[in-house]
């Protein structure tokens, strides 16, 4: 789920009404309102057909498992998975972007799926920073230079930061809920009871009782935040089931856990990632073509679209989707999450 933002004093108090009539400022693309119908689930045989077989690669201390669809010499749209879901939030937009002829390569997370570390000894890491480097990693081993990069969740936020970090490696950003970089000084902040009580999960996470509840209850787990984030998505069962095997990776827990942790300040990262968080502690801008999605009906806790505005500094356009849309907006509004790709590439 997303991060806490910095700009926390806003962030939840303001109502979707609010954001659909939200007109940027700094001379940025006025705010566009589009409206998506819940996607119906399809059967789990069709859409496993229609990804195809994973591919391997090592890249960094990672085995990535991924999917690739669409022509290999197209320009490369790299789509990127949030907590708890999998690569099938995409299950519609890969073969959407495929068929415009995008090279579309969609990663398994590490501790997700069939994506494993090389080595035992590697530390089971969950930081941001970590978790960006991967994806730069990724793309140098597969001699990828440029990507658009999209993303809900863990994934936004990781597409965040490789924008931030790394803009000359990127094409053009679409992030669900906007700018989530933050960081562990930004995350002392208290915030009111009702905000606190959205993020109940990080501090279930922070104790052990938590880490025991969680690998003995992972598809459970998953299925009460799926409900929760997204309140008006009537998924099945087979929709949930085939993300959820992805969680049964050996890694699951303690990549989830220490994310979490980590955030509190309550789990120490590696030092090698030091001068980078030192970077996202400063907020930095965003110079690339951005596209920020928000749903209607997202139930997880996310910033108002006016709190980060001001963080994308080149083209950039908010849109609301609405129709019931809520934190898994791929796989809910596929067509606007594919359309926003398309567009951000093209600005």
């Amino acid at each position: 789920m997303p991060a806490r933002h910095s700009t926390h004093t806003l962030s939840r108090r303001f109502n979707h009404a609010l954001l659909a009539c939200t007109v940027l400022p700094l001379g940025l693309m006025a705010t566009a309102i589009a409206t998506a119908a819940p996607v119906q689930p399809q059967p789990a045989s069709a859409v496993a057909d229609r990804f195809g077989p994973l591919k391997h690669i090592n890249a960094g201390v990672l085995d990535v498992a991924y999917v690739e669809q669409g022509p290999t010499d197209g320009p490369v749209v790299i789509l990127l998975h949030g907590w708890p879901y999998d690569i099938h939030s995409f299950e519609e937009v890969a073969p959407a972007l495929a068929a415009k002829g995008y090279r579309v390569l969609v990663p398994y997370v590490r501790g997700y799926g069939q994506t494993r570390f090389l080595s035992a000894a590697t530390p089971r890491n969950a930081q941001p920073t970590a978790l960006a480097s991967d994806v730069v990693a990724f793309m140098d081993a597969l001699h990828i230079q440029r990507a658009v990069l999209a993303g809900f969740d863990w994934g936004a936020r990781t597409a965040d930061i490789v924008s931030a970090l790394w803009p000359k490696r990127v094409k053009a950003l679409v992030s669900v809920s906007g700018y989530l970089i933050s960081s562990q000084e930004a995350a002392k902040a208290p915030l009111p009871p009702s905000a606190e009580l959205q993020w109940w999960y990080q501090y279930y996470f922070a104790t052990p009782r938590g880490q025991a509840g969680y690998e003995q209850n992972r598809h459970a787990f998953a299925k009460l935040i799926w409900q929760t984030a997204s309140p008006k998505w009537a998924f099945d069962d087979a929709t949930f089931e085939r993300s959820a095997q992805a969680l049964d990776n050996p890694d699951q827990v303690a990549i989830t856990v220490h994310n979490y942790r980590w955030r509190l300040g309550l789990a120490q990262g590696e030092t090698r990632y030091d001068p980078l968080e030192a970077k996202l502690a400063r907020f930095p801008g965003i110079t690339v073509p951005t596209i920020a999605l928000e749903g209607d009906a997202n139930g997880a806790p996310h910033p108002p679209a006016e709190a980060y505005a001001k963080r994308f500094t080149g083209k950039y356009e908010y849109r609301l989707i609405s129709g019931g849309i809520g934190h898994n907006l791929p796989q809910e509004a596929p067509k606007a999450f594919a359309q926003a790709v398309v567009d951000a590439d093209h600005f």
